[in-house]
């Protein structure tokens, strides 16, 4: 961050111009090299002690570095002078902390990632990383805190120290976390960072302890793996730490892993004065001539007088271990030794390596996960798939170059046999018999079982899953069903889908008018599904008809308006199931349409209403009143809907209104317009 942003209300302008060039890198700043002022060389710390920085080179890694909600306001920020640090939560919570200058008129600012299965450096190109922190342009004290604001706070005077804290941030247990601090001035005296206040814990509660320990093949060194990592400065070059039991012989050099470029290790390579001879020994690990054993980034010890055992037998010509299990329809096996191979003695086509059984098998390449040549295991590639179950035999033997594959001690492979089994491939296609019935249909799914599937998963419709080989299930007679089927034999799985789909259930349905003129026809519409033999259509007691399509149906002329019932009744012979629908029909007394000329709006069930009578055959009917203003007072395009009198709710009073009526008669396509007037009587 530079001066400007930081000084960017004081009048001295000539200052700020000299001053700025270095924080915007147009200066001679130099690139960060030191340990722990990169994302990479972290220092790992821990929240039960204080961390003291005595002071801080000057570079930059990153400039311009963003800043969210920071973007356009003039500052320049970049990680100034900075170190970083890393820590992993191990109980969610709120992390609290305190940056305090050794000396006055210094400004630190600060921002917090989370790098949780990231490459530390992704912290300068993916943005969502960022966490929280705090640009605030104050002297003193800095961190997060309670009383901390929400936000990040940009750039600010040097006076205001109002906005110093960011409020506590909320870490995850499980995932890990960088702190960058970066310190705007070129000189100064350094700070000390403390953690506390919140309710995170992020000091790892497990004792550094030994895991392994492996001989060189000479006997001349040894290499131990801790379940964690230490402090590099906590061990001695000498390794005075270490001791072994029988006293064979003296550790003279312990060499970590890691702390060229590191602040801690979790291996450590121990040379000894002279060979170990063929045993078992047991190093122990004591304080050493610093006057402790080795600490973690805590300062947990390993215990003193902590013990691993170990075996050293001079090399000698060894044999694989096993063959990992195939897979299912396996291209390649894993051949695991007891020691790690020498990738170059490898004989790439695979030559080192036969294999036999029930089908013919080709080998067609061999190699391992190669590390500075050398491999924990060999795969070994076949040309094709192994389909077929059954016992094979993996032979090795020396390759076409006439050399065996060689253990990393220089030892070779001696031949042998090996046996590994493969399982059959497997099949999901699933059968299945329907018992029809009227609302219901019953389906009975099943499995063949072949090929030694032993697991069975039924996903009907997105249900829960059923388990047995055979199941059953009642579906609607009309339904679209989704049955899934997902089989395994340990090995081998299949997953075969099917939509079933039933129309079968007997559903008696009838589409037609329900008002009628009297000199028409009745057209029904047979719309009934399912597995239909016979129908009977009853036209209340006038008629009937067992056509599944009958033609228009009369009724007699009786000079009123009459009412009757349409039934249909469907049957399926084949399932014993049958089904009626009713429909209600009204008949005109006529359909000569004409308009009345008064009517009584007084809710005695009386001529309340006003509209044309029996329109029934007025297409692109059009009816309209007005009052004698000429004002529209109703308006319809359906010959059903009636006047009551009122407008926007109000009844009007008694008078005489104009009526219009334009429409094309359905018989004749002839249009016709018609007005007149009407009397409303209160």
């Amino acid at each position: 961050m530079n001066l400007i942003r930081k000084y960017r209300f004081i009048l001295l302008q000539s200052i700020f111009f000299a001053c700025s060039l270095k924080a915007t890198g147009q200066g001679p700043v130099p690139a960060c090299s030191t340990l722990g002022q990169t994302p990479s060389t972290a220092f790992p710390v821990c929240g039960s002690t204080t961390f003291r920085q005595n002071q801080v080179p000057i570079c930059v890694n990153r400039d311009p570095l963003f800043v969210p909600g920071c973007t356009g306001d003039g500052c320049a920020y970049a990680d100034k002078n900075p170190f970083y640090y890393k820590f992993t939560c191990f109980v969610s919570g709120t992390l609290g902390f305190v940056v305090r200058p050794l000396a006055a008129n210094e400004d630190y600012d600060w921002q917090l990632y989370d790098i949780t299965g990231r490459n530390p450096n992704d912290i300068f190109t993916n943005n969502s990383l960022i966490v929280t922190g705090n640009w605030a342009g104050t002297f003193g004290n800095t961190g997060a805190s309670a009383a901390g604001v929400n936000f990040i706070q940009c750039c600010s005077q040097p006076q205001d120290n109002r906005n110093a804290f960011a409020q506590m941030p909320n870490l995850i247990a499980g995932r890990e976390y960088l702190l960058m601090i970066s310190h705007f001035t070129d000189g100064q005296s350094g700070y000390d960072l403390s953690f506390g206040g919140g309710t995170a814990v992020i000091t790892d509660p497990q004792v550094p302890l030994p895991v392994s320990v492996q001989p060189e093949c000479d006997g001349s060194k040894l290499t131990l793996r801790l379940n964690k990592k230490v402090k590099c400065t906590t061990a001695t070059p000498a390794g005075s730490e270490f001791s072994l039991f029988p006293a064979v012989t003296t550790i003279t050099a312990a060499t970590p892993d890691s702390c060229a470029f590191g602040f801690d290790f979790d291996e450590i390579v121990l040379t000894l004065a002279a060979p170990l001879t063929n045993g078992t020994y047991d190093l122990i690990i004591s304080d050493g001539t610093d006057g402790n054993t080795l600490k973690d980034n805590c300062d947990n010890s390993i215990p003193v007088g902590e013990r691993i055992s170990f075996s050293y037998l001079a090399p000698q010509p060894i044999f694989a271990d096993s063959v990992r299990r195939p897979g299912c329809a396996t291209d390649s096996i894993l051949v695991y030794y007891p020691k790690k191979i020498r990738c170059s003695s490898i004989t790439a086509s695979g030559s080192d390596f036969s294999v036999t059984g029930p089908t013919p098998v080709t080998v067609s390449a061999a190699g391992g996960n190669c590390v500075n040549d050398q491999t924990d295991y060999i795969v070994v590639r076949f040309a094709s798939p192994v389909y077929t179950k059954g016992t094979y035999t993996l032979t090795i033997q020396p390759g076409i170059d006439g050399s065996p594959i060689f253990d990393a001690c220089g030892q070779p492979i001696l031949p042998q046999n090996l046996f590994f089994i493969t399982a059959d491939t497997v099949n999901a296609d699933f059968t299945y018999q329907l018992l029809y019935g009227c609302l219901t249909n019953t389906v009975f799914f099943s499995h063949d079982g072949a090929h030694d599937v032993n697991t069975w998963l039924w996903t009907i419709n997105g249900g829960p899953p059923v388990t047995p080989r055979t199941h059953s299930i009642v579906f609607p007679a009309s339904s679209t069903n989704n049955v899934r089927l997902y089989v395994s034999n340990g090995t081998c799985s299949d997953t075969t889908s099917a939509v079933i789909t039933f129309n079968n259930e007997v559903k008696a349905s009838v589409d037609m008018e329900n008002i009628l003129c009297p000199e028409d026809g009745l057209a029904v519409t047979n719309t009934s599904t399912g597995n239909i033999d016979l129908w009977r259509w009853n036209y209340d007691v006038i008629g009937s008809s067992t056509l599944k399509d009958p033609p228009p149906f009369l009724f007699p002329t009786i000079n009123r308006e009459a009412y009757y019932t349409v039934k249909l009744t469907v049957t399926s012979l084949t399932l014993g199931c049958s089904d009626s629908a009713r429909k209600t029909l009204t008949v005109l007394d006529h359909c000569f349409i004409d308009v009345p000329n008064a009517f009584t709006p007084n809710n005695d069930g009386l001529n309340d209403f006003f509209r044309p009578h029996n329109a029934i055959k007025a297409d692109n009917y059009d009816f309209r009143v007005y009052n004698r203003w000429g004002q529209p007072v109703f308006r319809s395009r359906n010959w059903q809907e009636k006047w009551d009198g009122r407008i926007n709710g109000v009844l009007q009073s008694t008078g005489t209104y104009v009526w219009m009526l334009s429409y094309t008669h359905r018989d004749t396509k002839q249009p016709v317009f018609r007005k007149g007037t009407v009397t409303l009587i209160r």
